[in-house]
């Protein structure tokens, strides 16, 4: 007993140690990320990745925040499109993974392969931008970022295996007991599955966070650019005035001065630093909504 305790330690140990590596795997590259960005643009050029600036400077960041309500506004687009689209999405992916989930609706065979055959096909660029500008006249709205994501066959069939591990038992009570669809749904199927849906509005989240496609393709108001668009549009002129530096000799602009390996880092931190402080408040769901929401046939 003593050997095998002293063997079960040995390998916790080890456990522990792979483990931490990982984490650090995970963390460094991010804090590197974060000294690249306060660390001057000659340092970069001369001295090259340290994880303490070697010079500190925080230029890319002056850069960046040169138009503050720009900045602020995008943020705040981008904030809008995620809690509205986060919420709207989790209301109908968990509607249909329930729909789907019940062994008494009738059509529950071709409604699932209906789902998942959408998993394999699209409708394609051209078919998706004529919908949405010319037959629902979303161009330029705050819609037009909101839809296009909002419902995954993928999730859909993820919720719809953690609702069918929900015993049926506790669904046909509650009819005994005179509770309607609606009553069962909200009041017994949404809080059981709090685990999946945190889990699936993290990822849904994340999408609509980093998401730039379709605000490049159906916004013109500046007014409804997303910050990964803003921070996008800022690469590329930072990009054209350093490689285009010898046609630009006439006018009164130093681009060998403009931060471009330090700026590309500083729009990481900008881009990614607000879901970080996110991720913590659903961790203690995260893991049991990947393992007990499992897919199922």
């Amino acid at each position: 007993m003593i050997r095998t305790g002293k063997q079960s330690s040995f390998v916790e140990m080890w456990i522990n140690l792979l483990f931490i590596l990982v984490a650090l795997s995970m963390v460094v590259p991010f804090l590197l990320v974060i000294a690249i960005s306060l660390t001057s643009e000659e340092a970069i050029l001369t001295k090259g990745y340290h994880l303490i600036p070697p010079a500190f400077s925080t230029d890319a960041y002056r850069y960046i925040f040169k138009s503050p309500m720009i900045l602020i506004q995008a943020y705040w687009v981008t904030i809008l499109t995620t809690v509205i689209g986060t919420i709207a999405s989790l209301a109908l992916t968990s509607m249909t993974a329930y729909v789907v989930s019940r062994k008494d609706y009738r059509y529950v065979k071709p409604t699932t392969f209906y789902i998942f055959f959408t998993m394999l096909f699209s409708g394609g660029l051209v078919p998706s931008y004529i919908l949405i500008t010319q037959y629902l006249h979303l161009k330029d709205t705050i819609w037009a970022l909101i839809l296009p994501g909002m419902l995954s066959p993928f999730y859909i069939l993820i919720m719809k295996g953690f609702i069918g591990e929900i015993p049926k038992e506790l669904i046909e009570s509650s009819k005994v007991d005179g509770a309607s669809e609606w009553r069962i749904y909200f009041q017994m199927i949404l809080p059981l599955s709090k685990p999946a849906l945190a889990t699936l509005g993290l990822f849904i989240s994340f999408n609509y966070w980093n998401s730039w496609f379709p605000a490049l393709l159906y916004i013109n108001s500046e007014k409804l650019v997303p910050i990964q668009l803003l921070l996008t549009r800022m690469m590329n002129t930072i990009n054209f005035l350093t490689t285009s530096a010898q046609f630009m000799s006439g006018l009164s602009i130093d681009t060998s001065k403009f931060p471009n390996l330090s700026a590309r880092m500083a729009m990481t931190v900008l881009a990614a630093g607000p879901m970080m402080f996110v991720f913590p408040f659903f961790q203690k769901y995260f893991v049991k909504g990947l393992t007990v929401g499992s897919l199922k046939g």
